[in-house]
């Protein structure tokens, strides 16, 4: 271990200030800007700080040594809109590397003269979101696509490398889709260049809400990064040390790397300017560090090398946070996040925002109707689903246009944007097309290794670098696994890949030992559900902290138009997979009756066919199926509930 990595273990990390504030108090001009490369560019270029790097680079390390000076361990190249898509705004998008290679040479010039100081390559957000609609008139538009991001930020990300930085920072993160974008850039540059450098991440909090620009959670922005192997994830900018200080307390409980925190000098006043002295700023950055929140601490918008020689002299009284140990559980995010805990019973996806599962999905879908498509899915929200399952797989469909049209609409509705994805299809472009389309931590459906190992683990880097979990269907190159000792030994063969080869944790993979019809009048088919129950109890116990899934309503197929004894069949299917082991399940969660609801003489009869007690047992259902056809539930808000005395309401809001 050296460098970045060995200093952050022996002592608080001190971060730079604001760029920005330190170059307009050289009050330059327009030919500053210019110098003699621009000089009859096309554009005025006053204000593009990034530039300066070219034309100025002697302003630029100067104010590294007045930070250095100053105390500062890390300092950030002046790269913060060095990407192509913020160039543009001058017209200078074509000497984004330039830049990025300049900034980067100069920095490291600057900590020369220094012992154990570190250059930070400043990646910042860009000037546009990839998860936001920049017109309100239109949901589903995007100002910038995911592979625009990905192709800027590896340019700026090779600059970077090539000038000499230690590390990367992406920071000032509003759209954790543009973050992603870039680690999936980094990765690819990395890849490329058979090299791997620290990186940091750094989120911003816009306002009270707790959000990011882009609704997630603090929680949520962590899950859907965690994947990075990130060496350190912090918040900057948009607050001050006061108002950021509960982000970062969060921040610091669930995260199991370094945490950063480099506040503004407060918010700004009416003027735009900011008030906190460092005197001030450094009595907050003392509560940051003797609260053991952070391992690196610095300014943002508003410091100078006078706060950050205050706050250096806090860190050296300090020692650095303890990295903590967190528990492995799965977790998954939308702006909300999903942790699945040991307490949780079972995780309902809905299943309706399928073409192949719901018609009225599918007309809608297939006739245009997307804005009426997504009541489907918040019906679905509304019926307790906990993962939103999308699929567009149909014939007569462009499913790559279909996912990613839809998914804009969808991640524009906050009711269903806070749950997960599935993204669901058995084409593998159409999955990576929906992967480009969500912020959170979604669930891929599916892989497998039906054409043999070389395309599953393509593919399930692929996933990975997106920062998905993986759903793994049982099929290999001799079919689909109908049998407990085929579900069983393909499963394992996929645990042993992903986590051995794929660097996979167990709690990202997610198993589908396949749901069979039963009563389908074939002898072969007796014994679908008794085998998946035992192929998922053999699973848990061979492939620890992995998950099982699987498509329920496939159990009652053989029963298709009669809703009331295929309601009985999913919920009885369900209670005993899940003591077995089973740990979510597509369903239409809205029509799954509760266990003990089921009517005795139809439970007895459901139960006699999944356990395959009799030979009678299927002849039994279909002749009861024949005499209650029709009925089944319905999905229709009945509020009579709210009447009731508040026990009653609270027991059925808990169960519901």
């Amino acid at each position: 271990m050296a460098g970045i990595e060995k200093a952050v273990q022996e002592r608080i990390l001190v971060i730079d200030g604001a760029m920005g504030t330190m170059i307009q108090n050289y009050k330059l001009s327009e030919s500053d800007f210019r110098g003699q490369i621009f000089e009859h560019h096309h554009n005025d270029l006053k204000g593009n700080n990034d530039i300066l790097c070219l034309t100025r680079p002697d302003i630029i390390q100067q104010i590294h040594e007045a930070y250095l000076d100053a105390g500062a361990d890390i300092i950030e190249t002046n790269t913060f809109n060095a990407t192509k898509i913020s160039q543009e705004d001058y017209g200078t998008e074509g000497h984004a590397y330039a830049i990025n290679m300049a900034a980067a040479e100069i920095a490291k010039r600057a900590t020369g003269n220094y012992d154990d100081r570190f250059v930070a390559g400043a990646m910042g957000p860009t000037n546009k979101t990839a998860s936001l609609s920049p017109d309100v008139n239109n949901p589903g538009l995007r100002g910038v696509s995911f592979d625009e991001l990905v192709d800027a930020y590896f340019e700026q990300a090779e600059g970077l490398i090539d000038g000499g930085v230690d590390v990367l920072l992406v920071e000032t993160v509003f759209d954790t889709l543009n973050c992603k974008a870039a680690l999936y850039a980094i990765d690819l540059c990395f890849e490329k260049k058979g090299i791997k450098i620290p990186v940091m991440i750094s989120g911003t909090i816009t306002d009270a809400s707790g959000r990011t620009l882009s609704g997630q959670t603090v929680d949520a922005f962590w899950i859907s990064i965690a994947h990075a192997d990130l060496f350190s994830v912090g918040l900057n900018c948009a607050l001050g040390a006061k108002e950021m200080r509960p982000h970062i307390q969060t921040l610091s409980r669930i995260a199991d790397c370094n945490i950063s925190a480099y506040p503004n000098a407060g918010l700004p006043n009416e003027l735009g300017e900011y008030d906190q002295s460092p005197q001030i700023m450094r009595a907050y950055i003392r509560d940051f560090i003797s609260s053991g929140f952070v391992n690196i601490i610095g300014g943002c918008c508003g410091t100078t090398p006078q706060h950050i020689k205050a706050m250096a002299e806090v860190a050296k009284e300090f020692k650095p946070r303890p990295i903590p140990t967190l528990k492995n559980q799965s977790r998954f995010a939308g702006l909300e996040p999903l942790i699945v805990r040991e307490d949780m019973n079972f995780i309902n996806v809905g299943e309706r925002t399928n073409v192949t599962g719901s018609k009225k999905f599918s007309r809608l879908i297939q006739s245009g109707q997307y804005q009426d498509a997504i009541s489907v899915a918040l019906d679905q929200v509304e019926g307790g689903a906990q993962i939103l399952d999308v699929n567009m797989d149909e014939g007569l469909l462009d499913s790559k246009k279909a996912m990613k049209k839809f998914l804009h609409l969808l991640m524009s509705e906050p009711d269903a944007a806070r749950l997960p994805i599935m993204i669901d299809s058995s084409k593998f472009d159409v999955i990576v097309e929906g992967l480009k389309c969500v912020q959170g931590k979604s669930v891929v459906n599916s892989i497998s290794l039906k054409e043999g190992k070389a395309i599953f683990i393509e593919q399930a880097k692929i996933i990975k670098r997106f920062g998905a979990a993986v759903v793994v269907m049982a099929f290999d190159e001799k079919g689909q696994a109908d049998t407990v000792d085929r579900k069983v030994s393909i499963c394992k063969r996929a645990y042993d890949i992903l986590t051995r080869e794929c660097n996979y944790a167990p709690q990202d993979i997610i198993f589908d030992p396949n749901i069979f019809a039963v009563a389908t009048g074939i002898e072969e088919h007796n014994n679908y559900a008794v085998n998946f129950i035992e192929a998922t109890r053999q699973i848990k116990a061979l492939c620890p902290g992995s998950l099982i899934s699987g498509g329920v309503s496939n159990i009652s197929f053989a029963f298709r138009g009669n809703n009331k004894v295929r309601e009985a069949m999913h919920s009885a299917f369900l209670y005993h997979a899940i003591q077995a082991g089973m740990d979510m399940g597509i369903v239409n969660a809205g029509m799954v009756e509760i266990y003990e609801d089921i009517p005795k003489d139809l439970l007895a009869l459901v139960e006699d066919v999944l356990f395959n007690k009799s030979d009678a047992a299927t002849e039994a259902l279909t002749d009861y199926a024949s005499r209650v056809k029709g009925g089944g539930r319905k999905l229709e808000r009945n509020l009579e509930w709210r009447d009731n005395e508040i026990n009653k309401r609270l027991e059925y809001a808990l169960v519901k």
